[in-house]
Formats: C-alpha cells, sequence, structure tokens
C-alpha cells in the first residue's frame, strides 16, 4: 500500500486525476472504476479541464459506478446515475452505453447484481478503481461486517451513513437506507485502485485502513490484501497515523526512483 500525504484537499485531488490522466493517455480504452461523493467531485474537475484541454478522450473508456441506492430511478436528482451525469459525464466525450452504473430502480434487484458483476467481466476488468473513505471505514457501500470476498449485492446502510449522507436529502424526501454495491472482492479485482480521504473526520478510518488489523470492522482494511493500491491523503487524514514519518519517506524514495527511470 502506497501511503501519499499531501497539504490540503486540493492537492490531493490534483495527486489522484494525474494517476487517472496517465492511465486513460497509456491505455484510451481503459476500464475505470468511478465513485461518488463530496471527496471525487474535485479530481472530476480536473479530468474535465484535462478533456476541454484536449489531453485525454474518454470516447474509448467504459466506466463501472461502485454503488446506487436502491428504489431512486435513474433521474432522481439524489441518484448516483445523476450525480455522475452531473460532475462527470455530460462534460466529457464518455459514450453513454459506455457508463454503467448500479439499477437502483430494477425490477430485480438480485439479478441485477448478478448482471453488473457479469458486465464487468465482459468488459476485461477495472483497470483503474477510483474509492471514498466512509467515516466507520465503509467502501462503496460495504459497510462494516461485509465479507471481505462480496460481490456485487444489496447492502443495509448503517445510521452512521444514512446520518452522514441526510445532508444531501431535504426534510421531507425518502432517503433510501439499502443500497446496491459492488463488493469488497468485487474492488480488489481491479488492476490498481485509488482511495482519495480528507479532512480530520476521516483520520479514525484512515488508520485503520493503514495501520490496524486486516478486519471486516474496516471494510477499508481489505486494500492491505490488494498489490497496487495508492492511498492519498491530506495532513487532516493522516493525523492520527503512528507512522507519518516512514511514509513520507517511502514516497520520497520512490520519486527519484521514478526520477532516475524517467517515469516522474
Amino acid at each position: 500500500m502506497q501511503v501519499v500525504i499531501k497539504a490540503d484537499a486540493t492537492a490531493v485531488a490534483e495527486y489522484g486525476a494525474a494517476i487517472f490522466i496517465r492511465q486513460i493517455m497509456q491505455k484510451p480504452d481503459s476500464v475505470l472504476g468511478l465513485a461518488t461523493g463530496s471527496t471525487p467531485v474535485a479530481l472530476y474537475q480536473q479530468l474535465i479541464s484535462a478533456y476541454k484541454a484536449k489531453k485525454i478522450s474518454f470516447n474509448q473508456v467504459k466506466s463501472f459506478n461502485l454503488d446506487e441506492y436502491l428504489g431512486l430511478a435513474p433521474e432522481h436528482p439524489q441518484s448516483y446515475r445523476f450525480f455522475m451525469q452531473q460532475q462527470l459525464f455530460n462534460h466529457i466525450d464518455i459514450l453513454p452505453e459506455n457508463t454503467a452504473v448500479p439499477e437502483g430502480a430494477a425490477a430485480d434487484p438480485l439479478q441485477a447484481c448478478q448482471d453488473y458483476e457479469q458486465r464487468i467481466v465482459e468488459s476485461g476488468g477495472i483497470d483503474l478503481q477510483l474509492l471514498g473513505l466512509g467515516r466507520n471505514g465503509h467502501i462503496g457501500f460495504n459497510e462494516p461486517s461485509s465479507g471481505l470476498r462480496s460481490r456485487t449485492r444489496i447492502k443495509t446502510l448503517t445510521k452512521e451513513t444514512i446520518a452522514d449522507n441526510a445532508r444531501f436529502f431535504s426534510a421531507d424526501e425518502y432517503q433510501p437506507h439499502l443500497s446496491i454495491t459492488m463488493g469488497i472482492g468485487t474492488i480488489l479485482d481491479a488492476r490498481k485502485v485509488i482511495l482519495l480521504a480528507t479532512g480530520e473526520s476521516k483520520a479514525v478510518a484512515v488508520k485503520a485502513m493503514i495501520e490496524g488489523p486486516l478486519s471486516a470492522s474496516c471494510p477499508a482494511s481489505a486494500l492491505q490484501l490488494h498489490q497496487n493500491v495508492v492511498v492519498v491523503i491530506d495532513e487532516a487524514a493522516a493525523s492520527h497515523l503512528e507512522n507519518i514519518a516512514f511514509y513520507r519517506h517511502i514516497e520520497q524514495e520512490n520519486e527519484q526512483l521514478l526520477a532516475r527511470l524517467g517515469k516522474a
């Protein structure tokens, strides 16, 4: 697990976007795993800017989103499909048929989960998966106690996650308590994973993910099993880590190595 500590949230987004831009430049038909929430928005703005500057094109890219609220139609303002259209897809040249978000309004959501898994397999698998991090250590909507080999499925959201997301819903608006989410096993199948976390409110989860034991009580700790994970956090999110100096040393050595190899 590569741990990169940046000064602030802006620097985190810039670092993460640079990884995505390199991925698309090196493999124009990349399969990307995408996330919703407040943290990825700044990264998506960087990708839109790169597209408008003609540095990259999404014309051959396919994307799979992590999750969706169960019961919300794609056009619902709080659905993650709507979020992705507003925050990214409407502003780039990705083909609509190449953008996949779990079907929250599917007539048979159990079958929809199986179909989503199959569609990922048929695409050749995810090259680069973007993750955020919940305060309780969840990735996607894989809440604490989620199986570390789980696949795309229906999940009940914890009261903490429901409370965290309540700010996106008005007081008289229906807020789903269930979701469809990629499983932890699905996420671990990605060839590379990048997780972004910012703010002091994520510091406890960041420490558990990086320095804690591998445990279903912190689903993100499963990333310790992945051979190619980059965790990009700001100073506030890193504030509870015990080995900050060591992580900084490793990153400095990595940068020097890449510079010598001409890959920086």
